[in-house]
């Protein structure tokens, strides 16, 4: 099942239960926030009693979906899929081996990617850094959190990244990953999901520039290193996330090194058992 945060004209971001044509507005049940509905235990079933309910229902046609992020921090994990390790070993003029060695370790590489309010959602723009010459986005799995270190649900995630910056000096990293309109979230959280069905998604990237695809790529999360329940835990040490947390975990999809995006391509994430997740990309 898809829990959505969507809009309606002008009118304030409500809860909703995302359907093939229409969303089931949760307002009248009582449900005000996504942060709330992510904090019940038993939330499919709890979902499954709402959607038979005689709920009001807004037709897709007729709504905006909104990134499903509220008060939750976003983190990433970084180098959890090969290609990812041989990637930022091949950007890397003199720190290649710490990639190297990450990928090996049992700690993972995590760190801190943006604020609830500056992530972007679906249908939003997503930015390049002005003062970066190699720029490229991220698809990724993201895992939405509870506060409890829980996996509530899933989403997609766009990590965008300025691979020359993070290459000349791996303390570059949060300039790298950290600034405006640098991470996507949406368009929607699946949740019921096993981990082992979640593992068995692809996901596809799809770059447009104008009317042509200048790159497409795909890999499946099975490629994943890590477990999902392993970086949650990881993330929960030493911390504490009263509203949850959104983790993006890594990606196993990038462009050649000649490859960088222009103001004006098109963003296009699919991970098939969520949906897709397209945007603008601007320069910032």
């Amino acid at each position: 099942m898809k829990i959505c945060r969507f809009q309606v004209g002008a009118n304030a971001p409500r809860i909703g239960i995302l359907l093939d044509d229409a969303i089931v507005d949760l307002a009248i049940a009582g449900i005000g926030t996504l942060t709330e509905l992510l904090e019940t235990t038993a939330l499919p079933a709890r979902l499954g009693e709402l959607v038979r309910r005689p709920l009001p229902r807004v037709p897709l046609t007729e709504a905006r979906l909104l990134s499903p992020v509220e008060h939750q921090e976003i983190w990433a994990a970084g180098v959890t899929y090969l290609r990812s390790k041989a990637a930022r070993m091949e950007e890397s003029s003199f720190s290649a081996r710490a990639y190297d060695q990450v990928y090996e370790a049992s700690r993972p590489e995590l760190f801190y990617k943006s604020s609830p309010e500056k992530a972007v959602g679906p249908g939003d723009a997503v930015g390049i850094r002005s003062d970066a010459r190699w720029s490229v986005p991220e698809p990724e799995l993201a895992l939405v959190l509870n506060s409890r270190g829980e996996v509530a649900g899933f989403t997609v995630g766009n990590d965008m990244s300025s691979r020359d910056i993070e290459g000349e000096n791996l303390l570059y990293l949060p300039q790298a990953k950290i600034y405006h309109r640098s991470c996507a979230i949406g368009p929607c959280i699946v949740v019921g999901v096993t981990d082992a069905d979640a593992r068995t998604w692809s996901i596809d990237l799809e770059i447009r520039r104008g009317d042509q695809t200048v790159f497409h790529g795909e890999t499946s999360v099975s490629r994943m290193k890590r477990l999902f329940g392993e970086l949650a835990e990881w993330l929960f040490r030493s911390q504490k996330f009263p509203r949850g947390a959104i983790l993006l975990t890594g990606t196993g999809i990038v462009p050649p090194d000649n490859f960088t995006l222009q103001p004006g391509d098109r963003v296009r994430i699919r991970i098939s058992g969520i949906g897709v997740l397209q945007n603008e990309v601007v320069a910032v």
